[in-house]
């Protein structure tokens, strides 16, 4: 009986090495769609960690906005946070605190006015950058933004160029706000992970 017990045994494990092999020659061929790659013959080296901190300066106001309403939905104007107001932005990028220091970008994109109880607002941008050797690379933003609080963090979820495959956070703080025009500059300390 022991026997019999045995090579029933022996004859299941045969059977499954003989499934998993057939599934490693199925499921291994390569897809006509898809093939793994090599990333260091892709150009990637060694990850970098880096901290930049530059000034986005969002202007509603004057002749020259960067910062336009381009939808709202029709209860918008009656509501205490705004929400269902759609902005899009071209927003200078700074060096300094000042509008008139050096230019190194431009904050594309939009927020949207998402709370109907709180200040929040959807952002979704890309922070394109104009100088030296970060010239025509991108970092991409895409949070909620609590914006009366004293530190917001929002996730940085990919870029280009010298930021392909970025990765990390920013911390965002108000530095200056006018009531009357809703201009508004706020510093971000962007925290990514890059090639």
């Amino acid at each position: 009986m022991a026997g019999i017990h045995s090579k029933s045994a022996f004859s299941i494990i045969l059977l499954s090495i003989f499934i998993f092999y057939i599934n490693i020659i199925v499921d291994g061929k390569p897809h006509s769609f898809g093939r793994v790659l090599n990333p260091a013959k892709m150009g990637f080296k060694k990850e970098k960690f880096s901290h930049f901190r530059v000034y986005w300066h969002d202007i509603p106001s004057g002749p020259n906005p960067t910062a336009i309403r381009v939808a709202a939905a029709p209860s918008t104007n009656k509501s205490a946070t705004g929400f269902g107001a759609v902005v899009m932005i071209d927003d200078p990028l700074t060096e300094g605190l000042e509008l008139s220091s050096k230019l190194v970008g431009r904050a594309q994109g939009f927020y949207a006015l998402a709370s109907q109880n709180d200040a929040g607002a959807l952002m979704v941008m890309n922070f394109v950058f104009n100088v030296g050797k970060y010239n025509g690379s991108t970092i991409s933003i895409f949070g909620r933004n609590l914006v009366l609080s004293k530190v917001r963090e929002m996730p940085i979820v990919g870029g280009s160029g010298l930021f392909r495959f970025a990765r990390g956070y920013v911390e965002v703080r108000t530095r200056k706000f006018d009531i009357k025009s809703g201009d508004a500059t706020n510093e971000y300390n962007i925290y990514v992970f890059h090639y």
